[in-house]
């Protein structure tokens, strides 16, 4: 069987399938890179740790703020305090900004920002629960059910 050259009128067709194939496939990877780029995953303070947390990369960490660990410099708006899991891991955190009306000790927060080598936390922004009975859904399963008791943070270490 042989093929001769081929008619225009197919070779136009071909070279517009070919054409739409590669603007869908590079639409698609454009759309999946944004995506990976805006995604910020949630780690505890015992992954954090634990080493289980990226460097250099924005994520969220969020836990219990620890009782007497909230540290305010005086001329400036930057705050030091410790999240802690309850179970023994505490992450320092800093953030220069202001800090919502419902943040104090012994309340569960949620801070997006970039975990340094040195395992010190930088937050961008810091999010407090609402009310006494709310807590953020990443915190429930991390968090024992003494989340309550005033006692449970008391005591956390400062690195």
């Amino acid at each position: 069987m042989k093929f001769g050259p081929m008619k225009p009128q197919r070779r136009n067709r071909l070279l517009l399938v070919l054409f739409v194939v590669l603007a869908a496939a590079s639409a698609v990877g454009l759309a999946l890179s944004a995506l990976n780029e805006n995604m910020n995953l949630f780690y505890s303070p015992g992954q954090i740790t634990a080493g289980e947390a990226p460097t250099g990369v924005v994520i969220r960490a969020g836990g219990m703020v620890v009782a007497g660990s909230v540290l305010r410099a005086t001329e400036s708006l930057r705050v030091d305090f410790v999240i802690s899991d309850l179970q023994g891991a505490d992450v320092n955190v800093s953030f220069t900004g202001i800090l919502p009306d419902l943040f104090r000790e012994g309340q569960g927060v949620i801070a997006r920002g970039i975990l340094g080598r040195d395992g010190n936390f930088v937050a961008e922004e810091v999010l407090a629960k609402h009310d006494e009975t709310y807590m953020p859904p990443e915190l429930v399963d991390v968090l024992p059910d003494s989340h309550n008791d005033p006692e449970t943070f008391k005591g956390g270490t400062r690195q």
